[in-house]
């Protein structure tokens, strides 16, 4: 047997490489052209979203190669395998949005499973769409390997008319459209400009949010997550991640040693910062529970109460990703926030080292406009806000970066599905001064808790969007702006009080003082309870059924399993 510097004693891949009794399992890595020295390596699972259904994915195996390259030169025999993606921006606005959050359990299971089954030892994860990048963290942080994430980068911006434009632009001129405001030949000009090549959405949607929390939680290389995907850097970058995984294996540092509490709260911090997509309030829930860590919705909402808003992003703000890129990176807004006193400098991360060691060598930029000092922010509480009140007991959750208004009291329009409010917005029928509510769109009473992002851009196309506000037990995409409140709690299908609101009931936000209420005194809450009947939902069997019958409240995720508290046996253990 051929010798190497990493002992497999303690390995899982010694379940399927070590021993006369593992010949038969042996024989099939020789069958794929492996030597007997790559065999008896470490076998690092290279794990990819790539896919052709959105221009986030098509990227993603070019860096897969380079992420195999580097965990082959430090000692690893690299295994590639790709997963799921369900794509925002294509399922957006007609049913295949309820596939879109359930695809991010899809992902993780998915990982684990091969992983599991093929009993790999450590693990480079690639992904660039919304569900994707916190799926597969979600995976690194239930296996407990030796793990590094790595985003597989931004869209360029596109140009249209001579200004920067992005797939948020299209939504809104549909909504423009609509109303007579833009004709059908720029809008065919605008969707074939928007969207110049492979990347993610530019804007501080939820991929560049969570992207940002890669790096700030530990788990990606410190300035990986800036490059657009075109760039040859973020082969770079990969061919470093595979690198940086074995050497985790080597010093035995695994993601729930850099993903604690302190972690998670960097995280919360980065994405107030950046007036990033509500959809963090969800998924860093979900990871946490991974590692049997509480840090529910308004534990993340007590990080975004106390964070200054400092990177002018779309859509609130002027800059995409591209831009930040361009100014030093993720490291610039992170220098801003650790020189402010808002991380926590002593975590761990996946170079062995702790964020402030990271960032020891990082000088912030001043000669640009795109990151602001926290002593001159743009607003001195972070762009997300969590709710609470009588109309959400468990809680809610609005981005305001961008917004100068910041109440709003209105009555009730109420809809039982998207597609109703959609309808509306579009024939004209909403009216200003109302608040619009989309209900059975939650976790289970999608199922899959769409997000509305092809209502809430037909407004502002209309010229509405700042003069109604929008409340759904549903989610909202990180390219939605103006006064959308998503993740509303309990859901209506539970009988949570958004259920039980009729039109005309007044609805009270306040998001400088964190509450969302309606007129209703508790005795007419509890009368219209007991005369409420659940409607019948039509998903009745596979997927959707399966994740209905499992899923948890968005208060603490929107997750299908035990997690981490329930562990007895860890996979990094077997």
């Amino acid at each position: 047997m051929t010798t190497n510097k990493f002992d497999k004693a303690k390995l899982p891949s010694r379940h399927v490489t070590e021993g006369p009794s593992r010949a038969p399992h042996r024989s099939y890595y020789y069958a794929m052209g492996l030597t007997e020295e790559q065999i008896h390596r470490p076998f690092v699972g290279v794990v990819s979203c790539w896919n052709e259904a959105a221009p986030c994915n098509i990227a993603l195996m070019r860096q897969a190669q380079s992420a195999k390259k580097g965990v082959n030169e430090a000692g690893g025999t690299p295994r590639e395998f790709c997963t799921i993606t369900v794509t925002d921006g294509i399922a957006m606005g007609h049913q295949g949005m309820k596939s879109s959050l359930v695809s991010r359990e899809v992902i993780a299971d998915s990982i684990e499973l091969t992983m599991r089954g093929h009993c790999y030892d450590a693990m480079v994860g690639i992904a660039g769409c919304d569900k994707s990048l916190p799926g597969v963290m979600m995976a690194m942080l239930r296996l407990n390997v030796p793990a590094v994430f790595m985003y597989g980068g931004s869209i360029l911006p596109g140009k249209f008319k001579g200004r920067d434009v992005t797939v948020v632009d299209v939504f809104e001129g549909v909504g423009q459209h609509s109303a007579g405001k833009m004709l059908e030949c720029d809008l065919t000009e605008l969707e074939r400009a928007a969207c110049p090549g492979a990347g993610a959405c530019g804007g501080q949607f939820t991929a560049n949010t969570m992207a940002c929390v890669s790096e700030a939680i530990g788990l990606a290389l410190p300035g990986s997550a800036g490059a657009p995907a075109p760039d040859l850097a973020r082969d770079h970058w990969a061919v470093e991640s595979g690198k940086a995984v074995m050497r985790m294996v080597a010093e035995g540092l695994r993601p729930r040693d850099i993903a604690t509490r302190k972690a998670f709260e960097n995280a919360a911090t980065i994405v107030a910062a950046t007036g990033g997509s509500t959809n963090a309030a969800l998924h860093l829930p979900a990871m946490a529970h991974e590692c049997g860590i509480d840090f529910d919705l308004f534990a993340v909402a007590e990080i975004f109460k106390k964070t200054p808003y400092i990177a002018d992003l779309k859509p609130g703000g002027k800059y995409v990703a591209k831009d930040v890129h361009d100014i030093g990176g993720v490291q610039q807004i992170m220098k801003a926030l650790m020189d402010g006193g808002f991380l926590h400098g002593d975590c761990i991360t996946v170079t062995g080292k702790t964020i402030a060691e990271n960032l020891k060598g990082t000088v912030f930029n001043t000669n640009q406009k795109v990151v602001y000092p926290t002593s001159k922010p743009l607003s001195p509480t972070g762009g997300v806000v969590g709710l609470k009140g009588s109309l959400a007991p468990e809680g809610a959750i609005v981005k305001v970066a961008g917004m100068k208004e910041l109440r709003f009291t209105g009555p009730a329009r109420c809809f039982d599905c998207e597609e109703d409010a959609f309808a509306a917005v579009e024939q004209g029928r909403i009216l200003e001064g109302e608040v619009i509510v989309i209900r059975y769109e939650g976790p289970k009473g999608g199922p899959g808790m769409r997000e509305m992002l092809s209502t809430t851009a037909a407004l502002y196309g209309r010229g509405m969007g700042d003069k109604v506000a929008l409340i759904t037990d549903g989610r909202f995409s990180g390219a939605t702006r103006g006064f959308c409140i998503g993740h509303v709690g309990p859901e209506a299908a539970v009988g949570g009080p958004i259920g039980l609101l009729k039109d005309g009931d007044i609805i009270v936000i306040d998001a400088e003082k964190g509450t969302l209420d309606v007129n209703l005194s508790a005795t007419e809450l509890q009368n219209r309870r007991k005369a409420w009947v659940a409607p019948p939902n039509n998903y009745q069997s596979g997927a959707l059924r399966k994740y209905a019958d499992q899923v948890g409240p968005a208060l603490k995720g929107a997750v299908t399993h035990a997690g981490g508290k329930a562990e007895v046996v860890c996979y990094a253990d077997i």
